[in-house]
């Protein structure tokens, strides 16, 4: 997972001979809020200490060129040139962010780039954000751009948009811009208003298990459930006309609403109802520093994942299970989009690597699939490396 960083820049000056500036964003994290985002609802992200490299120096001509070190691939382009998609994926979260600083007016050179990554790619840890983040904030730093951390997050979300074809939400790309160490982001989605919460996890540590599956449902299944969520909401609104989105919903406005509504529909607005709720609830136990608490709501939140959402499979369910049954496990859910990727957990440091094993080789016996592990740690957001 991503090469040494001192290897990196020693073949950057062997290759370019200049010395690059090197720049870190990381990958994040959510601790509570999942499918609130489009519901204008709150996330509570952190960025966590697995991040992307970005290796850069001034060309000194219109001539870029991009290698990832990982993939051992290049491109090069002219600063210039009119820029669209490309075939080459990875490319086109670059060529996103150089389009978007450039629509804004922003003068850029020709320059060197290489990058490396120690983000799982596919586990859910928003390695495409770290790249956009990363990237970003090495071009305002080289060019001396005037762009704050807050736009340069809108502006990698529009270049995954454009350039990826993925319509993502804010939360990653906030989430590796704004992060900071040892707290979470309360972020609400509409106002894009934020506050941090203290997250020392005490005798806990965060770890992630990784269901090793990715069922193909995924993506329609998002745009079916957004559709659910609207139709909710203008039933909602005939007992409430100040309800705009979800968000806006209590859980009494539900109840009255309940008859008019088909039962699948229901269970979607009480889930995303809750789920507001309990973003609330852990920011109140992160501050008075009640870990188990908040290990406690994150179950409550995978079982509304899993039973009122329907976003999990029965791997996730799998691993939140044994999990669940391990002595020093006081917490967990499923994390992201859902039908695979990965599992968030609070254990209890002393019995950490007791119920890494015995999930792991659970796992392993009930459905013949080899969990990944990624022990995670909250960390700052984009900037400067070393």
């Amino acid at each position: 997972m991503g090469r040494n960083r001192a290897d990196v820049k020693n073949t950057f000056i062997e290759t370019f001979g200049t010395d690059p500036e090197v720049f870190r964003a990381p990958g994040r994290i959510n601790i509570i809020g999942e499918h609130t985002d489009y519901n204008d609802g709150f996330v509570l992200p952190a960025a966590i200490d697995l991040a992307v490299y970005v290796f850069i120096q001034k060309s000194g001509s219109d001539r870029s060129k991009l290698i990832s070190v990982d993939l051992d691939e290049s491109y090069s382009f002219s600063i210039d040139e009119s820029l669209a998609p490309v075939d080459q994926g990875w490319v086109n979260y670059f060529l996103g962010v150089i389009d978007q600083l450039q629509q804004v007016g922003h003068q850029l050179e020709g320059f060197n780039l290489m990058f490396t990554s120690d983000i799982p790619m596919g586990s859910g840890l928003s390695s495409s954000a770290a790249l956009e983040c990363g990237f970003g904030q090495a071009l305002i730093d080289l060019f001396g751009l005037n762009v704050e951390k807050m736009d340069l997050a809108k502006m990698s979300q529009a270049a995954e948009h454009k350039f990826a074809g993925v319509k993502c939400g804010i939360m990653d790309q906030f989430a590796s811009c704004m992060g900071k160490d040892d707290h979470v982001v309360k972020l609400d989605c509409r106002s894009l208003e934020y506050e941090y919460y203290p997250a020392d996890f005490k005798a806990y540590d965060l770890v992630l298990f990784d269901s090793n599956v990715k069922h193909n449902l995924a993506d329609s299944q998002y745009n079916i459930r957004r559709t659910q969520c609207e139709e909710g909401v203008k039933i909602l609104q005939q007992v409430n006309t100040g309800i705009k989105s979800l968000r806006d919903a209590t859980l009494d406005d539900l109840a009255k609403a309940k008859i008019a509504m088909d039962e699948i529909v229901y269970r979607r607005c009480k889930y995303a109802i809750e789920e507001n709720i309990r973003v609330q609830e852990v920011c109140e136990a992160l501050q008075a520093g009640e870990i188990e608490k908040v290990g406690q709501i994150m179950l409550e939140t995978h079982n509304g994942l899993s039973k009122d959402y329907e976003v999990s499979c029965k791997e996730l369910d799998k691993l939140i299970d044994i999990a669940t049954n391990c002595d020093g496990h006081i917490g967990g859910r499923m994390m992201g989009g859902g039908f695979g990727g990965c599992t968030i957990n609070l254990i209890e440091k002393k019995k950490v690597d007791e119920v890494i094993n015995q999930v792991v080789d659970g796992y392993k016996m009930s459905l013949g699939i080899d969990a990944k592990v990624y022990r995670v740690a909250i960390a700052d957001g984009v900037g400067r490396y070393k």
